[in-house]
């Protein structure tokens, strides 16, 4: 059985999420962060939607770019600039989600914390304003992102025992 994601909504511009991994961090990490990887487990499958692109200059100003499709729609991107990069451990990045660029952007951090070789991520999403963190919830983000973590942890045990 797979680990369960949890969601927090602090104050009203915040969404925490956390979730274990049955991988170490270094592992966790690079699935997270090297374009070749995400593209594996990024978009929710079981909802029907595709990766096409993924991309990343992984370092702090470096830029990425991910874009999905979902079933029978038109591609749909979210971009953003890395903003503090600590391997294995840290990272703070912006996400824009395109279409709704005028909005502003979302920071998130995320942490890793390994122990007994499973790794611990939280992420703090930070909205620019209450509106924007309700519009997230409110699209259907949670399920989502259940499945992607999900795929992601199927990924990373993969990658763990090769």
């Amino acid at each position: 059985m797979l680990n369960p994601t949890t969601l927090e909504l602090i104050g009203d511009r915040e969404i925490v999420i956390h979730r274990r991994f049955a991988a170490p961090a270094r592992i966790v990490f690079d699935a997270y962060t090297r374009a070749d990887l995400v593209a594996r487990w990024w978009a929710p499958r079981a909802l029907g939607v595709e990766i096409v692109s993924t991309e990343a200059d992984v370092r702090e100003g470096g830029r990425y770019r991910y874009v999905i499709r979902p079933h029978g729609g038109e591609p749909i991107g979210f971009n953003g600039e890395y903003r503090e990069v600590t391997p294995h451990s840290r990272i703070v990045y912006s996400q824009v989600y395109e279409p709704m660029a005028d909005l502003g952007e979302v920071v998130v951090t995320m942490t890793l914390s390994e122990a007994d070789g499973q790794t611990t991520v939280r992420f703090s999403e930070l909205c620019p304003s209450a509106h924007v963190r309700d519009g997230i919830i409110a699209s259907g983000m949670e399920s989502g992102m259940r499945n992607t973590f999900d795929q992601l942890e199927e990924l990373v045990i993969a990658l763990g025992s090769a």
